[in-house]
């Protein structure tokens, strides 16, 4: 039945029909391979949603009806058992995304149409048709040609893929050869269509149907005239095909009198619910839709207040209200995000929720509106450096370096949202205060370029009015005051918390002082270094090109290809966009047989190492400190490893000797003066400690306990021989493949790396796990742990999570088994540095020692210290790394001491 439909609803409002699946499939197809942090497909719902929003942002139909299809048969099944057999079953990651995105359709309360025993273009046709007698313009939102037979005055086909196309009855008699709408079934039946398995005639395609037609009208009427058909094939195919041709137009034609109760106010379009929408785009990670909707509902309905602190007096009553109160969030605004160099333009603290308050600074470096920094610090840094008041912030290892610099210790540092929001979710790129407010709060933040520009026109923050800079830093102050119980309790959920406050909050102070406490350089050196690899590089382009029998540009891949694939004829391995690949994968093949992709090779690591390092490293030395102060990111890696920026130190080359002697220029501050020593303590075989530790392999376990060289040991094993007879290939070999099982390397990865044939490699690896059983019981319990729950953990907890784990596409998951093998390996060792790190530092200050812990490369610390004080240091750091976490094999570090970093 047709419930009663008001008047204002048919005044020839636009009713828009979309073809769900249809939608559905476009989507799937148009974004490839997105998945959420928990592994499921997204990209068909997301491209259904952002689909569904432009079109109803660009055409603002006044109802709209979502139409599917069912999975029972439909009355066409019945009538030919062969409808749509050959027709390949819906992908699974898109079956998997279908009930969300009709959640998206309910949330958004646009009315969903589905009827057992119909497909959707019945439904899509009833709608239509009742839609017209009820006065609306109906527009059919598909791509599928069988629409077209609804097409009349009232009703129209809408391609949005098509830049909107819309088709009228004119238009298509323009497609179809000047036959109109109700010729379409007809057309349909006599060409057939292979996509639905509609038989149709044998031998007659799309234009010899629509010739037809022309010519006699309909089906019905070619029937009656078969004789008159020129072509006696056609005239054949057609008598030997009657039933067919009869069934092909009952397939072919659409319903339009499905039994739907419709009520057409349900249609009708309305605001959906923001908090609901809200919550589904956090659900499935969607946070550019996030930000559409951020700020509306109840959350942000509270007014804020923001307060500017300007007079002496204003901040008398301030500091007497911050000294009542037992933790507070913190953040400063400077000149410069390095921390080093940043110049101090004021502080925002927040206690209540929705309430902040911004103190502007002045200083000799900071001539500016604000209150003299002197005098505020007399004011805020006792409570500043009060241990027991609770501090929060955003990254706030940058606030606690700027602080020092400016005067002001930073203790009772107790949450750093930035870490918080990483160790939750690993996977997600970004974790800046924009982000995490945008998800948790539901706000959409003041953004730092709409202050200050980008690129040539950027400002700094000491110019921006004093109005806006107050919004600003009070925004920061106040999310992540409230942010901080929302991110605590979601550390509970995930069992994160002693992770977090015993690790990751103790390491950012650790990081902080690393950080401030920089690298002195050899610049004379490096300069030497400089020349040296400039002259060799000059010798190398001219080799090169003799080679070649051709100058070209050799940082040019177009040029490079040519010489390479067309004038010396070597394979081309891999093809791209613009031609042939001449990356490193595919040079470092080449190289196997011929001299110049290998000379090619030696080019580029010594033009980057010189560009990169020995270039940039001299240009990075702060003019204050004459050192170089890196930056080490806790929040950017799956596994919790850290990384450094500005310099970047762990990606200095070590297989190379110019990469190694790049270490000669780092160097002790006391080094003039023959004071100071540099002591670099080097975690042994951590990973494969760590490795046989979790898989509790006894011959991994007895090599290890009994201090073997586990190279060589693995080598006794798959050689069968003893030690000293040991070769330097068996060894290296033994190292390879060692290293090999814990990054999850197949036997072509193996056979790669050891240049050996594939079947050879599939042998080796067998013999390896047939010598370490339980480490390949291990390593397939992990694999199934991640497929079932879609993370593994740490020593300590760390989440590693594997969205692609279950993937259809066999490279993606592939790619996330070998992640699932290596990650909680690779992060229980970052987890053990990081207990070192935080031990060393604190018996450091305790001691009151002057040595100081200058750099963290991956498994490796890095000190400068008196030459006094060497022995000592030593001592300590070796127990303390040593001693850093009780595995059932114990823990190693290699101490080396010299006058630089370098190590032979």
């Amino acid at each position: 039945m047709t419930k009663q439909t008001p008047k204002e609803n048919s005044q020839g409002e636009k009713l828009f029909l979309v073809d769900g699946n249809s939608f559905c499939y476009r989507a799937f197809y148009a974004i490839p391979n997105l998945t959420n942090s928990r592994g499921e497909p997204t990209n068909a719902i997301y491209g259904f949603v952002t689909m569904l929003r432009k079109l109803m942002e660009e055409q603002k139909p006044g109802h709209v009806a979502m139409c599917f299809d069912r999975k029972e048969p439909t009355f066409r099944h019945e009538q030919y058992k062969e409808y749509k057999a050959h027709r390949n079953p819906m992908p699974e990651e898109l079956v998997k995304q279908i009930e969300p995105i009709k959640e998206f359709c309910r949330i958004s309360e646009m009315a969903i149409f589905e009827k057992a025993g119909y497909e959707a273009d019945d439904v899509i046709g009833t709608l239509a048709k009742r839609g017209e007698k009820e006065g609306y313009q109906v527009f059919i939102i598909t791509g599928d040609k069988d629409a077209f037979q609804l097409v009349n005055d009232r009703i129209k086909i809408l391609q949005p893929h098509k830049e909107n196309l819309v088709y009228d009855a004119e238009k298509v008699r323009e497609r179809f050869s000047g036959l109109g709408p109700e010729k379409i079934v007809d057309i349909l039946a006599l060409m057939g269509d292979a996509s639905d398995n509609i038989p149709g005639v044998p031998g007659i395609g799309g234009k010899t149907a629509m010739k037809l037609i022309q010519e006699f009208g309909s089906v019905d009427s070619l029937l009656k005239r078969l004789e008159e058909v020129s072509s006696e094939k056609q005239r054949q195919n057609i008598k030997e095909n009657l039933e067919d041709l009869k069934l092909s137009q009952m397939l072919a034609t659409i319903d339009t009198d499905v039994p739907l109760e419709i009520d057409w106010n349900a249609l009708r379009v309305v605001e959906p619910n923001p908090a609901a929408l809200m919550e589904f785009y956090k659900r499935y990670e969607f946070r550019g839709l996030m930000k559409s909707i951020a700020g509306h509902g109840e959350k942000e309905a509270k007014e804020r207040d923001y307060k500017a602190i300007q007079t002496l007096q204003e901040l008398k009553a301030f500091a007497g209200a911050l000294q009542k109160v037992k933790a507070f969030s913190f953040d400063t605004e400077t000149t410069s995000t390095d921390p080093m160099k940043a110049v101090l333009v004021g502080m925002s603290f927040c206690w209540d929720p929705f309430t902040a308050y911004y103190i502007p600074v002045s200083s000799p470096a900071q001539q500016g509106p604000g209150l003299p920094l002197a005098k505020v610090l007399e004011v805020v840094k006792p409570i500043l450096e009060d241990g027991e008041v609770a501090k929060y912030g955003q990254n706030i290892k940058y606030d606690e370096i700027v602080m020092a610099r400016h005067g002001a210790s930073l203790r009772g540092v107790a949450f750093d949202t930035m870490i918080a929001s990483y160790l939750i979710d690993p996977v997600k790129r970004n974790h800046n205060l924009d982000d995490i407010s945008l998800e948790y709060l539901n706000v959409q933040k003041i953004t730092t370029e709409s202050l200050i520009g980008k690129g040539t026109k950027q400002i700094t923050m000491d110019t921006v009015p004093l109005e806006a800079i107050t919004a600003y830093a009070c925004e920061d102050a106040d999310c992540v005051m409230r942010l901080v119980s929302i991110l605590k309790a979601k550390l509970e959920e995930f069992g994160l918390t002693g992770l977090y406050e015993k690790v990751e909050m103790p390491l950012a102070g650790v990081l902080a002082r690393i950080e401030m406490n920089g690298v002195a350089l050899d610049l004379e050196f490096l300069k030497k270094l400089s020349d040296k690899a400039a002259k060799e590089i000059d010798a190398l382009v001219k080799d090169i090109h003799v080679d070649a029998g051709i100058e070209f540009n050799l940082d040019s891949p177009k040029q490079l290809a040519d010489v390479l694939f067309v004038q010396k004829k070597l394979p081309a391995l891999k093809k791209i966009k613009t031609g042939y690949s001449t990356d490193a994968s595919v040079l470092e093949k080449l190289a196997l047989s011929h001299e110049l992709p290998r000379k090619i090779l030696e080019y580029r690591e010594r033009a980057k190492l010189k560009s990169t390092y020995l270039d940039a490293l001299p240009e990075m030395v702060n003019a204050q400190t004459h050192c170089v102060h890196t930056s080490f990111n806790q929040t950017t890696t799956d596994t919790g490893r850290l990384s450094s920026s500005e310099p970047n130190l762990q990606n200095i080359p070590v297989k190379t000797e110019t990469g190694r002697l790049v270490r000669k220029a780092f160097v002790s501050r006391e080094r003039k003066h023959g004071k100071g020593k540099i002591l670099s303590a080097d975690y042994s075989q951590i990973e494969l400690r760590v490795l046989a530790h979790f898989s509790g392999d006894p011959n991994l376990t007895r090599a290890f306990v009994e201090d073997r060289d586990i190279h060589t040991f693995t080598a006794t094993l798959l050689y069968g021989v003893g030690e000293k007879d040991v070769t330097r290939e068996m060894r290296n070999a033994a190292k390879t493949i060692n290293f090999s099982i814990m990054y999850g390397k197949t036997s072509y990865g193996l056979s790669q790396d050891l240049n050996m044939p594939i079947p050879e490699a599939d042998q080796f690896i067998k013999n390896y796990f047939a010598r370490y059983a339980k480490v390949k019981e291990f390593l397939d319990a992990q694999k199934e742990k991640a497929k079932k729950d879609g993370f593994l953990t740490t020593l300590l907890g760390r989440r590693s999570y594997f969205p692609n784990i279950n993937a259809s596409n066999m490279q993606l998951r592939q790619y996330a088994e070998r992640s699932a093998i290596n990650a909680p390996i690779q992060g229980s060792a970052a987890d053990l540095i990081k207990i070192a790190m935080i031990a060393i530092q604190r018996r450091l200050e305790k001691e009151g020692s002057e040595s100081l812990m200058i750099m963290q490369v991956h498994d490796e610390l890095v000190f400068d210290a008196p030459a006094g004080e060497i022995d000592r240091l030593a001592a300590l750091v070796k127990e303390e790394m040593e001693g850093a976490y009780k595995l059932n094999v114990p823990l190693k570090a290699d101490i080396t001491v010299g006058e630089t970093w370098y190590k032979n």
